[in-house]
């Protein structure tokens, strides 16, 4: 799959305001949650790069200070601002034991090994038993699929851009 390290990944959100001195409330898509302050620019896509000047756990929540927000007003502006950072930012996984990044699994086309192609990833879930692709369908339509490594999913190659899956119950999903 070519350009998987060009493009940008969601890592996080503003989503609200802390203080009156420009300090937002932070929401970390990153695992674990604070893995988010790492970073220090964001490229959200709705405008300007973000440089991120500080930021820290506070309670329950994260916060941060980014430059050019110094105020309440400032930090009211960039609500829902979205936080993304270049793919190549992101640490190495460790691939050969079956560690991916969310987004580098979308797009790739799953594969049965019994009915052939079922569709294309579309986005993941986590469900607190194990994480679930929603793939679109190739007869249209959307369809859930457990991501467990060694009984659904037996082979991803992200270089060609396939997950090969084992799914018996893909008789059993309206298409």
């Amino acid at each position: 799959m070519t350009g998987t390290h060009d493009k940008t990944v969601v890592v996080g959100e503003i989503r609200g305001i802390y203080g009156v001195k420009g300090w937002v409330k932070l929401y970390s898509w990153t695992r674990p949650r604070e893995n988010l302050l790492t970073y220090s620019t964001f490229v959200p896509p709705e405008g300007r790069t973000l440089n991120l000047l500080a930021g820290r756990e506070q309670g329950k929540t994260l916060i941060g200070k980014f430059d050019g927000f110094d105020s309440r007003d400032d930090a009211e502006q960039a609500q829902g601002l979205t936080l993304t950072v270049s793919r190549s930012a992101l640490p190495a996984t460790a691939e050969a034991e079956g560690e991916y990044y969310w987004a580098d699994l979308v797009g790739l086309t799953v594969v049965d090994e019994a009915r052939g192609e079922l569709g294309i990833v579309d986005h993941l879930l986590e469900t607190g038993a194990n994480d679930v692709m929603v793939r679109e369908n190739v007869q249209g339509g959307q369809s859930l699929l457990p991501f467990v490594m060694g009984q659904v999913v037996k082979h991803v190659a992200l270089a060609n851009g396939k997950i090969d899956v084992d799914w018996p119950g893909a008789d059993d999903i309206a298409d």
